[in-house]
């Protein structure tokens, strides 16, 4: 399996500086590609994070903004930005990555067996688990928490795809 570790963040809420910031750490530390769990509002949000030149997945969350905003960004970014709407199937190093914006779903997702892992964002409470499926085996239910610090701390996740490892990253100075 090829190496690939991810910065996976959530619940930005129009925070462009705080984005940013973890992209930048996430590639720093040797992320090769970012996912956003929703909630991203303003699709000018994502300028700076961009800037680091990451392929980045994108869903909208619950807090839709503007989604043909983002569907013209993704057509018009060169492969860079991915725009999925609601939730994303991926396959990422030949892992299966299911993306939804709500924890609940995401469990239930991770409960399928269908995905080696699942991220998830909406209740800004960051939190790594392996959850048990159907199929006898365990799913990585990853909720970043938000990046924007709102409400809670400010929070992202550096995950490595080939050993399964995620860990939460504080923001706090």
């Amino acid at each position: 399996m090829a190496r690939m570790k991810v910065c996976i963040v959530s619940d930005s809420h129009d925070r462009a500086g705080p984005l940013a910031a973890a992209v930048g750490a996430g590639k720093a530390a040797g992320a090769s590609v970012v996912i956003h769990c929703g909630d991203v509002i303003g699709t000018q949000t994502l300028r700076e994070a961009l800037s680091f030149g990451l392929p980045m997945h994108v869903i909208h969350g619950n807090n839709l903004g503007d989604p043909v905003s983002l569907a013209r960004w993704a057509r018009d970014s060169g492969g860079q930005l991915h725009y999925h709407g609601a939730d994303a199937r991926l396959e990422l190093a030949g892992r299966r990555v299911f993306v939804v914006h709500y924890p609940e779903y995401g469990h239930a997702f991770a409960c399928t067996g269908d995905w080696d892992v699942v991220f998830c964002g909406h209740s800004h409470a960051a939190a790594v688990e392996e959850v048990a499926n159907v199929r006898g085996g365990r799913t990585w239910l990853v909720n970043p928490g938000t990046v924007a610090g709102l409400a809670a701390p400010a929070t992202w996740a550096l995950g490595d795809l080939a050993t399964s490892r995620f860990e939460v990253v504080s923001m706090s100075a």
